[in-house]
């Protein structure tokens, strides 16, 4: 909550937080230790800023595809896991926000499981969060 007031997306500040959880750091010390790192580098965005965007279209592609890698392990055969899966990774990009692409996924995904007749494979949380979502796509 602290990261939204300050202007950042929560999101990813979830998905960082995820990925240093599957590298490994369970503890506090591996939050603090990208903290610093990251405070680090702050002395040197100018010099990241002196690079050309055209140039780092070559990095983002690359990252692209190791992204694209996950939709390997979707269930294919499976409609209410294949096409919120698809839903979300069309949506990030098309909306420029990865909040927006993740929202619009779990709509989807609820959308899915409950028109289905899953009841079961939809969690309560699911469902409220999909609600905010769509009021939000709705109000804004």
């Amino acid at each position: 909550m602290a990261g939204a007031l300050l202007g950042t997306s929560t999101t990813t500040s979830y998905v960082e937080s995820a990925s240093g959880i599957k590298a490994g750091g369970r503890t506090g010390l591996c939050a603090l230790t990208v903290a610093v790192l990251f405070l680090i580098c702050l002395f040197f965005a100018p010099l990241a800023q002196t690079v050309p965007a055209y140039a780092t279209g070559a990095a983002l592609l690359f990252v692209a595809c190791l992204m694209a890698r996950g939709l390997t392990e979707i269930d294919w055969d499976d409609a209410t896991e294949y096409a919120p899966a698809v839903v979300t990774a069309l949506g990030m990009p098309l909306t420029f926000s990865i909040a927006d692409g993740i929202g619009l996924g779990l709509i989807t995904y609820a959308l899915a499981k409950l028109l289905s007749g899953r009841f079961a494979d939809c969690s309560p949380a699911v469902l409220v969060i999909a609600a905010l979502f769509a009021l939000k796509f709705l109000l804004l």
